[in-house]
């Protein structure tokens, strides 16, 4: 019975989410090592953040401009090789000798992360029938909230033994096991169709695809200039468990904005996600103040920040579900870019005022991100500019 009411999901799948637990957990462990990079290099919080915002830019980047020039690599293979391109650029991290050289270390971790999350969940699309492809995607993209449940507590806690170094070799070590968990679970994949970059921007043709983007790339600016600056802020014996509260709080919140969008339409869930992530975050100085609303705090934040997007996916596949591939990646690098952004962001905001005032600045973004998306109309199916491809 519970076959047929809930249809299984392979368990390559979850072979698959090993590599984007990998990949997520290498962008967002810089956010739990923030201040030992800063002593390292003898740099201000300010400075080192700029780690988060290469990363990120390069990803944002990166990710469109891979997935065209790798559009005809065998898709298992790809993923291996973007694993341990991941791995090689956190190894090098944890060994760079001056700032620059981490700086560009990062670059190299971000492009293979950036071919490793869009890469995973195509598989996990073309393993599966339409009856469980939805769900499929799921679990592989629930990875990334898994990295900031496990990944980056486990971060930070290897840094307070051996410093930020530690944290970078574990990801490198999560790279390779994930590389090993693919190449030997997952079964050799063909390429799909790719969409080329001008079927990407020809996509942002719809206002309602461009609006919908902003909502992302203003929610990810609000929450991760915040996150990326707690690390200074924490008390080092906390720290860990409240970003494992933080991470428990998103992957809670991942599964019920999906359900949410699925039960009562996406609209909803996505303003009442955007109201309650700017609502803690205005919050979050005092709450950190006390050690149970601390906990209570970072665990509501998780869970509200990552309950968004879901139903904003939802609302992006509305527009069009034959395109919903390049829509998909379209939000994936407005997130990112959102991500580069909250780095020079919190530095300015840390510079000109402290790090205790950046969560009150992430509060007003996200009030305006909850704004836009009140305003955006609902999406037409098959919009002009979307659906028509080159001929």
């Amino acid at each position: 019975m519970r076959g047929v009411l809930m249809p299984a999901v392979s368990p390559r799948t979850y072979a698959l989410a090993t590599g984007t637990v990998a990949a997520g957990t290498s962008g967002y462990v810089v956010a739990a090592v923030l201040g030992g990079i800063a002593e390292r290099f003898a740099v201000s919080i300010a400075v080192a953040g700029q780690v988060i915002t290469v990363f990120a830019l390069a990803y944002a980047v990166g990710s469109p401009l891979l997935a065209v020039a790798t559009a005809g690599v065998e898709r298992r293979a790809l993923l291996v090789t973007a694993l341990l391109v991941t791995a090689v650029g956190n190894a090098a991290s944890a060994w760079a000798p001056d700032f620059g050289l981490l700086l560009a270390f990062r670059v190299v971790a971000a492009c293979g992360a950036a071919s490793t999350t869009p890469a995973a969940t195509a598989v996990a699309a073309s393993l599966h029938p339409s009856g469980t492809r939805a769900r499929a995607m799921a679990v592989v993209t629930g990875g990334l909230t898994a990295a900031t449940m496990l990944g980056v507590p486990a971060g930070r806690a290897v840094a307070g033994q051996g410093g930020y170094q530690g944290a970078f070799l574990l990801v490198a070590a999560l790279c390779v096991v994930a590389a090993v968990v693919i190449r030997v679970a997952v079964p050799a994949v063909p390429p799909g169709p790719a969409a080329g970059l001008r079927d990407r921007v020809r996509a942002l043709g719809d206002p309602v695809v461009r609006w919908l983007l902003v909502v992302s790339l203003l929610a990810c600016l609000a929450t991760f200039a915040v996150y990326g600056y707690l690390d200074p802020v924490l008390d080092d014996a906390a720290a860990p468990w409240l970003l494992l509260a933080y991470g428990v709080g998103g992957v809670v919140g991942n599964v019920v904005g999906g359900v949410a969008a699925d039960r009562f339409g996406p609209r909803t869930p996505l303003l009442v996600a955007l109201a309650g992530s700017s609502a803690v975050l205005a919050l979050l100085p005092t709450a950190l103040a006390s050690p149970v609303g601390a906990v209570a705090a970072m665990a509501a934040w998780g869970a509200l920040f990552w309950a968004f997007n879901p139903p904003l996916m939802a609302l992006l596949v509305e527009v069009c579900p034959e395109r919903a591939g390049v829509l998909l990646a379209l939000n994936a690098s407005a997130i990112y870019f959102g991500i580069a952004g909250a780095g020079v962001l919190g530095a300015a905001v840390a510079s000109v005022a402290s790090v205790s005032t950046v969560p009150l600045v992430g509060a007003l973004l996200g009030v305006c991100a909850l704004l836009v998306a009140a305003g955006v109309p609902a999406p037409v199916r098959c919009v002009v500019g979307v659906v028509r491809r080159s001929t």
